[in-house]
This record gives structure tokens, C-alpha cells and sequence, in this order.
């Protein structure tokens, strides 16, 4: 039976020997507890950084995926019950003592994967910071842009020919959890929301409610299992190829 990849299911003596055995990168996902609708759990980001940081390690041959952190920086959805806010202060608090726990015990990488949008600046923010505190290198693959090109990317691969602007409850997130948790997809709540362009800035200083009254972007019924499993695929695939060369640039 081949050992898990994932740091919670391991006990301590395993993490020890998968260490000195030259298991030396953590990925760390960075997820929230917020709306996504009344179809989707407010679970959601955190379902999708749990699979990417698995998916990730496995690709890397060579690293555990650590527990997502959880909640995240969630105030522009809380006119939304059920989510629940840190401020940015305490999440890169959270961050940095995540980081240095796995540097004492002797990882060499520390891999940031924000699912959420308003982890981002955050983790951009702190991974300088920490890099200079601790012997770990802080890899952050924290650009916003370029994960929703990738989830687009996903649906397109898949034949959804539908394309999100800004992602958030619309057809890309239903396709990861109708791919990661079918169950937890409330299908008969599925319904359109605010489609076409609106800036994410907007999203941060009004709150998603003076944009949509359901909490969605998008069409969610455009979602397909398939289509999430692309999207997760292609994901990982670009992130573990991002952290191979980081590494070898070290």
C-alpha cells in the first residue's frame, strides 16, 4: 500500500522518514469558508485547494500536501450568512507560522496555492516576507489571472464553450466539486447569475451582493464533471511544472 501524500493522514514517524528519504516540498493551498451560491457548499475553495494540493504532490513525486488553511479573507461576501472572515493580518499570521513549522521540521520548499481571490494579495504580501525569515524557499503561485485563464482553459478542453470572466460559483467552480463531490451540488438551485465583465476590484470594495443578489457569476448549469476534471488536470499540471523549475532555479 503506497503512503498518502497527504500530511494529515501521515503519524509523525512517517513524515520523519519521508523527510530523510528527500521528501522536502509542503504545499500549502490557501482556501476560505464563504458563499458560492445556493447551489454550491460554502466549502467550496477549500474542496478545490485540497485536490490541487493532493494533485500537485503527486505530480512532484516528492512532496506531501499540507491541510488548507482555512477560512480566508471572505468580508466582500459576508452580506451572505454562513461566511466566515479573518482579517488579511491574521491570514498572513497563519501563513507565516504554517511556514515555519514545516521549515523546522525540514522541508527545504514551501508551496503557496490561494483557490480563493481574496487570498491573493495576502500571499503575495507575506511569502517575500517569510522567504527571508526562515531556510525554506516560499514558492507562491498566486497569480489571480492566470488561474482563471486556466480554469477557462479547462472548460474549453472539456467542449463547454463558455467563457468566465471572473470566476465565482459559475460553471468552472461547479465543474470541480461536480468532479471532486457530486453530492454536495445542489442541482435544482442552479441558476444564472451576473454574466459579462465586472471588475474584481468592484467585487472587493462593494461586496459581491451590489453585483448579484445569489452570490453568482456566471452559469453554473454549464458545468459539466468532465469539465471540472480538466480544469483540476490542467491546474496541477501547470503548477507542478512552475515549482519544478523553481526549484531547479534555486
Amino acid at each position: 500500500m503506497s503512503r498518502s501524500v497527504l500530511l494529515e493522514e501521515l503519524a509523525w514517524p512517517e513524515v520523519e522518514s519521508a523527510i530523510e528519504n528527500g521528501t522536502r516540498t509542503a504545499v500549502v493551498a490557501v482556501g476560505s469558508v464563504e458563499q458560492h451560491g445556493p447551489h454550491l457548499p460554502l466549502i467550496m475553495d477549500t474542496l478545490a485547494g485540497d485536490e490541487l494540493a493532493r494533485r500537485i504532490a503527486e505530480r512532484l513525486g516528492d512532496a506531501l500536501a499540507a491541510p488548507t488553511i482555512r477560512p480566508g479573507c471572505s468580508g466582500h461576501h459576508m452580506d451572505f450568512p454562513g461566511t466566515i472572515t479573518i482579517p488579511p493580518e491574521t491570514l498572513m499570521d497563519t501563513i507565516r507560522a504554517y511556514c515555519r513549522s514545516l521549515d523546522e521540521h525540514g522541508f527545504e520548499h514551501v508551496v503557496l496555492v490561494p483557490t480563493h481571490g481574496g487570498n491573493f494579495a495576502p500571499v503575495n504580501t507575506v511569502a517575500p516576507e517569510i522567504a527571508r525569515e526562515i531556510e525554506a524557499s516560499v514558492i507562491a503561485l498566486a497569480e489571480l489571472d492566470e488561474l482563471m485563464e486556466l480554469m477557462n482553459a479547462g472548460l474549453r478542453q472539456a467542449g463547454v464553450e463558455y467563457e468566465e470572466p471572473v470566476i465565482h460559483a459559475g460553471a468552472a467552480e461547479t465543474a470541480i466539486v461536480l468532479a471532486v463531490s457530486e453530492g454536495l451540488v445542489r442541482e435544482e438551485e442552479m441558476a444564472v447569475g451576473h454574466e459579462g465583465d465586472v471588475a474584481v476590484s468592484r467585487l472587493l470594495s462593494e461586496g459581491f451582493r451590489a453585483i448579484t443578489e445569489t452570490g453568482v457569476l456566471g452559469d453554473p448549469r454549464e458545468a459539466t464533471a468532465e469539465a471540472g476534471e480538466a480544469i483540476l488536470e490542467r491546474i496541477s499540471d501547470a503548477y507542478a511544472e512552475r515549482v519544478a523549475a523553481e526549484r531547479e532555479a534555486l
